[in-house]
């Protein structure tokens, strides 16, 4: 596999039973992202982007085909070997910003670096907190910052592991649209400063037309993809 290839998706499908009988969600879908690469997976409401997006982390599994994030075949591995991958190679944002309401932000940030051992883990989070521009927020609590804040929260520690992958799903979902704007700005800039691969699931055209790709989901398959249309 190609050291710049991050993602290799090898026809995979997704079915879940149910009492009505066997419900496809993702037909078979193959797709690779090189490192550096900025994606957007849309579609409408049950097309099967949350899905997608699950198996790609490797939250999920897939019910046949396979997936490999950074040459690690995640199809391969039990869960505890596809905790490692992500611990390694994965950070994740949330549109519900999944922050802890016990921690302050800077511990929030400092909370994924500890677990990692990391002897650095303040002042990374410090660093990135006030790169996120909240170094004067640093010991408030997430009930006491907006939803713009709790973003930027979530944003600060997802990039403070310095993740390889960056997954967010529908990152500017819960924000009004001038904070939204700010959100997309710093996530961008963040992506292109670390050379992180950014894929990402949103509603959002003026989120999905800055990234260099996008995929259409369409009732669990894949209807369009904008690099394969330019014939990149």
């Amino acid at each position: 596999m190609s050291s710049a290839l991050m993602l290799d998706v090898r026809a995979i499908t997704k079915t879940v039973n149910t009492q009505e009988g066997d419900l496809e969600i993702l037909l078979p879908i193959s797709l690779s992202v090189n490192a550096g690469e900025s994606v957007a997976i849309t579609g409408a409401s049950g097309s099967g982007k949350s899905t997608l997006l699950g198996i790609l982390a490797g939250l999920d599994i897939p019910s046949t085909g396979e997936v490999y994030l950074n040459g690690n075949c995640l199809t391969a591995l039990d869960e505890e070997g596809r905790a490692k991958v992500r611990a390694d190679n994965v950070g994740f944002i949330f549109q519900s910003f999944q922050l802890l309401p016990g921690l302050t932000a800077l511990e929030n940030v400092m909370l994924p670096l500890e677990l990692r051992g990391n002897k650095q883990a303040k002042s990374l989070a410090m660093d990135f907190l006030k790169h996120v521009g909240l170094e004067k927020r640093l010991g408030h609590y997430p009930q006491q910052l907006s939803g713009g804040e709790q973003q930027r929260v979530a944003i600060a520690r997802a990039f403070a592991s310095q993740p390889k992958t960056l997954f967010a799903d529908e990152p500017t979902g819960n924000l009004d649209s001038n904070t939204g704007e700010k959100i997309i700005d710093l996530l961008f800039d963040l992506n292109r400063e670390q050379g992180t691969t950014l894929i990402l699931i949103t509603h959002e055209e003026r989120l999905a037309s800055r990234c260099q790709r996008r995929i259409i989901l369409a009732a669990g398959a894949i209807v369009s993809d904008s690099n394969a249309e330019l014939g990149a």
